[in-house]
């Protein structure tokens, strides 16, 4: 969320962040969103009022909804709504790894080399279309840890390309 705010504060990034939400109230994406001022917070206490939230999303006006962090499975009718406008960064290389613990799976699996995926937000966890990928290698001495910091370090830059890519696409500052 952070790397989300600070791209498009520039003024020549070609969208903006209209609304953050959450379902933890101590999360950092949050508190960063509300330094940086941006005018629409809705916080979501619990999975619960999921359905409020779908509901306040149909009522502004926005063109991308991007994932970071958000824990929760959004329904078939809601993402049919916002059809191939939902995306969300993912700790490995899709389809390689999907779900929970992708970190830890590539370990376990071997591999020597795994990343991060942007991806479309279909029904099915972590199976809709790549949008962008990069690769980062995994090293001998890699723990979950040190591993998840490396590609964190490249969702941050891979999910900016991304989201700029189809904001420019969508042409988002002149909507």
């Amino acid at each position: 969320m952070q790397a989300l705010i600070e791209a498009c504060q520039d003024q020549n990034f070609p969208a903006e962040v209209a609304c953050v939400t959450t379902n933890n109230s101590e999360a950092t994406g949050l508190k960063a969103a509300e330094q940086a001022g941006v005018q629409r917070l809705l916080l979501i206490i619990n999975h619960l009022m999921l359905i409020q939230f779908t509901k306040y999303l149909f009522n502004i006006r926005l063109i991308l909804i991007c994932l970071a962090g958000f824990m929760r499975i959004l329904q078939a009718n809601f993402l049919s709504k916002w059809n191939n406008k939902v995306i969300n960064i993912h700790p490995s290389l899709l389809p390689s790894f999907k779900g929970l613990n992708a970190q830890e799976q590539a370990l376990k699996a071997g591999v020597k080399i795994t990343g991060c995926t942007v991806h479309y937000v279909t029904p099915e966890i972590d199976a809709g279309a790549i949008i962008a990928q990069v690769a980062v290698p995994v090293l001998p001495n890699d723990d979950i840890q040190s591993l998840s910091e490396r590609i964190l370090a490249e969702e941050h830059k891979c999910y900016i390309e991304a989201v700029r890519s189809i904001a420019k696409i969508y042409d988002c500052n002149n909507y």
